[in-house]
């Protein structure tokens, strides 16, 4: 990288009438300095990439330009003007929307209420719900979206919520919008009309801020992007044209990755699961497959293909309502996670921060939580065998965290997710179902990821990886199934994944 393509000036990156400039940012945690005297610049008509590993720092930057991070030192000036939060009020004020990646809206609300909550249009005091409806409707039709704006926002789509919270952000006269990992959990349709509106609101003249991890969103929807690392800004590149993926890659995680798949061939023991005509919630027809041992299955499909339901069934989640499981050929009485844990199938599930931690407890705590019985002796806890077991987990899965009390909710989504595997490295697991085990984790957390994955089918552990990305399925698993309308649809070897065929089976008939 050339000294011109690396600039540190925010002015001097945007030319001489940036619209968001911030300047010299600060944010120290205890015992973590998250931001180290960060510069950005933001021009008005672009959309401005952030990239860097989890931890690197972006959140913590979307929370000080919300407000929500009061920074130590460091400026903010929007169109001119130096600005002061105190809080998320002063933000709004300021014209500054995040669209976060975990959507704040109330779902027991109707999508109007949502869009126009703490403006409410009243009528001699009471809340005039014709003029509440009538600007909900006209701004949700802007949008291209006819949702019905009476629907409780529970009821709607990831994708229509987002575009609930979008809509917020333009009733707000938002200026400037950042959207955090936007298309995470959004089906391919849902997709396609967010990066619609997000052109939209550039040609509009509005600074758009996009952090995401996925490399062909970067090069498809952003003008320039600027790198993070370890809460500095590292490179900044106002032509995103001019660069490639490999050297973005690289100035993310500050060395050169080759190939982070890193698959390998491995010789493949005999059959270690086998899964017969299981039938349950989710499922449109009964499903069979197997699992040897050592073996990398990966299952494809669309959003709403089935895929997590049959997982859910497998691992006792939802009960089946027909067909067997037989493990290691013992034939197991499922029902409930317990009995599948102790069985020896555990499952890292797709929403890791809703159903895979406890965030307001500690490292420690979440690594032991299943294997603590083992730990007790009449009811006592040895504490210090259960430090031990977490210290251990920490250093072989290089957990990032100040320590193992250290509150689980405070790390990134990538150390979240290994800390959940540590959890289940602590029992005596045959059988790994993990659902979209790589989603919102930067691109050196899945390849430390993808090692561990390797490492336990090295061990004759079987291992199953639910995933939409098709890059994902296709280089790190033995064998690809597809899933459509809530039934398997093609079994590929390895020799026969293409991204074709796979999507070619995952369309519904």
């Amino acid at each position: 990288m050339s000294e011109a393509e690396t600039v540190l000036d925010p002015v001097s990156d945007l030319g001489a009438d940036p619209f968001l400039v911030l300047s010299g940012i600060e944010v120290e945690f205890p015992g973590v300095k998250a931001l180290r005297g960060v510069e950005l610049g933001v021009a008005r008509g672009s959309v401005h990439g952030l990239m860097g590993e989890n931890g690197a720092g972006k959140s913590t930057l979307l929370k000080v330009l919300s407000g929500v991070n009061i920074p130590k030192a460091g400026t903010i000036t929007v169109d001119g003007r130096v600005q002061s939060f105190r809080g998320t009020a002063d933000a709004l004020e300021a014209g500054i929307a995040i669209i976060y990646q975990e959507l704040h809206l109330v779902p027991g609300l109707s999508a109007a209420e949502n869009l126009m909550l703490g403006q409410l249009p009243r009528r001699m005091g009471l809340i005039d719900r014709k003029a509440l409806k009538a600007r909900a409707l006209s701004v949700l039709r802007d949008l291209g979206e006819s949702i019905d704006p009476s629907t409780p926002v529970g009821r709607l789509s990831i994708g229509q919520r987002q575009m609930v919270e979008i809509g917020k952000a333009l009733l707000r006269d938002a200026r400037i919008i950042a959207f955090d990992e936007p298309t995470s959990s959004l089906s391919s349709r849902e997709v396609d009309n967010l990066k619609r509106i997000v052109r939209r609101l550039r040609d509009e003249g509005r600074a758009i801020i996009y952090v995401t991890h996925r490399m062909a969103e970067v090069f498809e929807m952003c003008d320039a992007v600027t790198v993070f690392r370890d809460g500095a800004r590292v490179a900044h590149h106002a032509d995103i044209g001019r660069i490639t993926q490999d050297q973005l890659v690289t100035e993310m995680v500050g060395r050169a990755i080759e190939d982070i798949y890193g698959y390998h061939p491995r010789p493949l023991g005999e059959v270690l699961a086998r899964i017969d005509g299981i039938t349950g919630p989710g499922l449109s027809a009964p499903a069979s497959f197997t699992v040897r041992a050592g073996e990398i299955v990966g299952f494809f499909g669309l959003v709403g293909a089935g895929r997590t339901e049959l997982m859910r069934l497998l691992c006792g989640t939802e009960r089946a309502t027909g067909g067997s499981v037989t493990l290691r050929g013992r034939s197991l009485r499922m029902g409930s996670p317990r009995r599948a844990i102790e069985a020896g199938i555990a499952m890292c599930p797709e929403d890791r921060k809703r159903e895979g931690i406890f965030p307001i407890a500690s490292v420690n705590d979440n690594i032991n939580i299943s294997v603590r019985r083992r730990y007790a002796t009449l009811g006592l806890v040895d504490f210090a065998r259960e430090a031990a077991n977490a210290a251990r987990a920490i250093r072989d899965l290089n957990i990032r965290t100040a320590s193992g009390a250290t509150e689980i909710r405070t790390l990134s989504g990538g150390n979240q997710q290994k800390a959940i595997l540590g959890r289940w490295l602590s029992e005596e697991i045959s059988l790994f179902v993990l659902d979209e085990p790589t989603r919102g984790i930067d691109v050196g957390a899945r390849a430390q990821i993808y090692k561990i994955l390797y490492a336990l089918a090295e061990k004759g552990v079987g291992v199953i990886v639910v995933s939409s990305d098709l890059s994902e399925v296709s280089s790190i698993c033995d064998r690809v199934l597809v899933m459509a309308d809530g039934r398997l649809t093609a079994d590929l070897s390895r020799d026969e994944i293409t991204p074709e065929r796979l999507l070619g089976h995952a369309l519904p008939q």
